[in-house]
């Protein structure tokens, strides 16, 4: 992803003169993100990552700013104060943080393994449970109900073309069966959005950052597990493997309780529709304005067809 907004060295110099972290040096656009646009900051005293949101208003940002730093305990980056003590100023009109340059590798699929994903998991758990403690101020509503989802339904149904349009009727009936049979389940602050790229992993195998929350809102604890599992787990195909380390993690840090056990099944395949039905409206009814995405959304029917397949004993499974 090319960055959307651009920021001249001016336009850097002046939001610089309002942090203490040295004059600017140099500022490199970062292809990485879907949503906002990325930089890698070079300045005398140091290096930093700069990020300008591109959909959120002031207040948004300003909100998703300070729950980093609220989190910052769980291996989120901490966002760098100003010198008038805002963690969230504007640069090209846009709403912008500047955090620390976490060094890390993000995971190859093929490379992932179950050590990786047990370690992740007992991570989501910690943030599960620091979020317990948070301000509810702190922590918005979802942006990916089933309201919405089903107002891009409509939308799929009225703009998309013929060979997407034709898949409407489905995911109507597949999303109102699910949403009937979701059981609930604990709630609280959810990542909602922790896939590979949102994880940077250090040289010796352990976490050295989550990324990304922009989509943290209050929600399941299991759809959150679920949407993290189809973001791991799945190569070609779903694997047992990978999923039964997730949730062995997890549960070793916050143990499960039998009301999130018994929401996984149907959290799972709501996560793998709401997925799909997103990269429809986001990505493949995209006019050609601006650069490319690739995020295929038959890859997330193709999950939701493998969850329903294996069946509520099937996910259970995982955990037992």
């Amino acid at each position: 992803m090319a960055v959307l907004t651009r920021v001249d060295e001016q336009s850097a110099r002046e939001l610089l003169n309002a942090y203490a972290v040295g004059d600017f040096v140099a500022l490199e656009g970062l292809a990485a993100g879907s949503v906002n646009s990325n930089f890698r900051l070079h300045t005398e005293g140091g290096t930093y990552f700069l990020r300008l949101y591109e959909e959120q208003d002031f207040d948004g940002a300003r909100r998703d700013v300070e729950l980093l730093a609220a989190l910052s305990q769980v291996a989120t980056p901490t966002p760098v104060m100003a010198k008038d003590g805002l963690l969230c100023r504007s640069v090209c009109g846009k709403p912008a943080a500047i955090f620390p340059w976490i060094a890390g590798a993000i995971r190859c699929q093929r490379l992932v393994s179950s050590s990786d994903t047990h370690m992740l998991g007992g991570a989501l758990a910690s943030l599960h449970q620091v979020g317990e403690s948070l301000s509810p101020t702190l922590i918005p509503d979802t942006r990916f109900g089933f309201d919405n989802l089903l107002q891009r339904l409509d939308r799929i149904a009225r703009e998309a073309p013929p060979e997407l349009a034709r898949w409407e009727p489905q995911l109507r009936r597949e999303l109102e069966n699910v949403h009937r049979s979701r059981a609930g389940g604990t709630t609280g602050l959810i990542h909602g959005d922790l896939f590979r790229d949102n994880v940077l992993w250090n040289d010796d195998g352990s976490i050295a950052a989550l990324l990304d929350f922009e989509s943290a809102s209050r929600g399941s604890f299991a759809y959150d597990i679920m949407t993290t599992m189809l973001a791991w787990c799945v190569g070609d195909e779903l694997s047992d493997e990978l999923a039964c380390g997730l949730l062995r993690g997890y549960a070793e840090v916050r143990p499960l309780p039998e009301s999130d056990i018994d929401a996984l099944h149907a959290e799972g395949m709501f996560a793998a529709l709401r997925f799909t039905i997103t990269r429809i409206t986001d990505f493949a009814m995209r006019k050609n304005e601006g650069p490319a995405v690739v995020k295929d959304w038959r890859r997330f029917w193709m999950r939701y067809e493998a969850l329903k397949a294996r069946g509520e004993d099937g996910v259970r499974a995982w955990v037992e």
